[in-house]
């Protein structure tokens, strides 16, 4: 009972810290625009956001072997306090940056200490709930914090923030008031991203492409949505669509991945991501989404690109051993976190150039370029025989790869043929 109290805790934790960093890259880009930040200087705040993401997957397993869990959760959850009211005292984009930075370095090192804390206490017996509780949590409060994003846009900028600090500032409350005792801090896992070269160079391309389609939604999707007319809380709706996309199309994706060779299938959803993102830009261009139509296409933008970087890291780890799963994931990561650095801006600079229907157009020809190289791999070598289940695998830390390495351990049956 005691055990399942500290799970508890731990997932109040998130989806109190999700809820304020989730909606913190719409509130920037709407809040933003209205004081006149240019399409570039918006996309370069979701950059910061990576930026910082990247430098706390760095620093949070070293932070945490020095003064244990608790205290580096709470010392990271102050950057992200102090990063959010911030925004308050200034209007200068480039300040701005630098906040969105302090709340990267938030997301990763939260997540980290959350994820090294779960991994420690999950037993065989709990680790299947554990992990199922854990993703859904997750994912609807990242839900939940797309659709605060219009009832945050009505009212004065100094209250929006003020809300995300709080939230930010009440997931510190969970953790650090369990009882049950710290886990041994565990050891960091080396970051060696040619690792995931040697392994899968498609898993990589996979990886990259995914970053470019989810960053560019998650950081410049509300600049989209305000040029094509949509209100602040249909801009919400419109991100919330793409969440819940995504989420709809884990199990499709997962059953296709364990039956099917990974190469085609995660060539069908790029497919279906490059028709989809056609079909929004064209409708752009001529100037006939709608609010309707705007919702729809999110949806089936989050269906098709969602499962991109779960059905990569599935491939990866199909030519893994069991003991490199910990550092394969790291190394996915790492390139996620690369490609996610650089996305919202180019993205934001194309739709500032080429106006919005860019957005879908970049993103489906990253797709194509998906498509060519998967086809150029099959050439090169055969897939494995025996494989790994297919994961669906949050981009929360470079340490997430800990909770599922039991998982990815499991083989399945030698796959039907397409």
């Amino acid at each position: 009972m005691r055990l399942l109290i500290s799970f508890a805790s731990l997932f109040l934790s998130v989806g109190l810290l999700q809820l304020s960093s989730g909606g913190v890259g719409p509130l920037d880009a709407l809040s933003g625009l209205a004081k006149g930040f240019s399409t570039a200087q918006v996309g370069f705040l979701g950059s910061a956001h990576f930026i910082g993401f990247f430098i706390g997957c760095w620093w949070a397993p070293r932070l945490m072997g020095s003064v244990g869990h608790s205290r580096a959760f709470a010392c990271f959850t102050a950057c992200g306090a102090i990063g959010l009211l911030a925004h308050t005292f200034t209007d200068n984009p480039s300040l701005w940056a630098l906040f969105r930075i302090a709340s990267g370095i938030t997301v990763a090192g939260c997540y980290t200490v959350i994820e090294a804390w779960l991994s420690a206490k999950v037993t065989n017996q709990t680790r299947g709930r554990a992990m199922g509780a854990y993703r859904i949590v997750d994912m609807g409060a990242s839900l939940i914090a797309q659709l605060m994003i219009g009832a945050l846009a009505d009212v004065e900028t100094y209250m929006a923030y003020n809300l995300l600090t709080v939230l930010c500032c009440a997931s510190l409350i969970p953790l650090t008031l369990t009882k049950v005792r710290q886990p041994p801090t565990p050891q960091t896992p080396r970051l060696r991203p040619m690792l995931a070269v040697a392994k899968s160079p498609l898993a990589v391309a996979g990886v990259v492409i995914a970053a470019l389609s989810s960053a560019s939604f998650r950081m410049v999707g509300p600049i989209y949505g305000a040029e094509v007319g949509l209100t602040p809380d249909q801009i919400g709706l419109f991100l919330a669509s793409f969440v819940a996309g995504g989420a709809l199309a884990q199990y499709p994706a997962g059953w296709l991945a364990d039956k099917f060779d990974r190469r085609w299938v995660m060539v069908g959803f790029s497919i279906a991501a490059v028709l989809s993102c056609l079909g929004s830009a064209a409708a752009g261009m001529a100037g006939s989404t709608g609010a309707a139509g705007a919702m729809l296409s999110a949806a089936l933008f989050g269906w098709t690109t969602f499962p991109v970087y779960s059905i990569a890291a599935a491939h990866a780890h199909d030519f893994a051993t069991n003991d490199e799963r910990v550092e394969l994931s790291a190394a996915l990561m790492f390139f996620f976190a690369s490609g996610a650095i650089a996305a919202p801006l180019v993205t934001a600079k194309l739709i500032d150039i080429y106006g919005p229907p860019a957005f879908f157009a970049f993103v489906a020809a990253g797709h194509v370029l998906l498509i060519l190289f998967s086809l150029s791999r099959m050439k090169v070598r055969d897939t494995v025989q025996e494989r790994t289940p297919y994961v669906y695998a949050p981009r929360t830390s470079f340490t997430v790869g800990r909770l599922f390495r039991r998982e990815r351990n499991k083989k399945i049956p030698p796959k039907d043929t397409v």
